[in-house]
């Protein structure tokens, strides 16, 4: 479905594609306050609410107590910190020949894919490998 491109859902598109992380609604509220002073909170959530809907965005569980949120579609995976939250891209070589290799096995196909890892992130790693030193 082909949505209207409202000032406030393309303003809300271009900042989180601008983001490097996972924002919450309520962090990406706090971008895009900086370039729409007025616009309410429940306008980011709906607009998030409908461009996930749309597949213009991706909506995460994250490792954090609210929903995440990715502007990248491409097909890739994420990593969810067991220990901080926080939420890392991966994007493995060759996701196709696995696609490949599973629809193969269904009767369907596979039109997209979202796989979350739960582990730690290079700084949580980092920081228990430092205390099991310690120990």
């Amino acid at each position: 479905m082909k949505l209207s491109r409202t000032v406030q859902r393309k303003v809300i598109m271009d900042e989180l594609r601008k983001l490097k992380c996972h924002p919450t609604a309520d962090e990406l509220y706090e971008v895009v306050r900086r370039k729409l002073p007025r616009i309410s909170l429940g306008t980011v959530y709906r607009n998030l609410e409908v461009l996930s809907a749309n597949g213009e965005i991706l909506r995460l569980g994250g490792g954090k107590k609210q929903m995440c949120f990715d502007g990248d579609t491409s097909r890739h995976y994420h990593l969810i910190c067991c220990r901080c939250g926080v939420v890392e891209d991966i994007v493995p070589g060759d996701m196709g020949s696995v696609e490949k290799e599973l629809e193969s096995k269904l009767t369907g196909r596979i039109t997209g894919v979202s796989v979350d890892f739960s582990g730690y992130c290079r700084k949580c790693a980092s920081q228990l490998s430092q205390k099991a030193q310690v120990s």
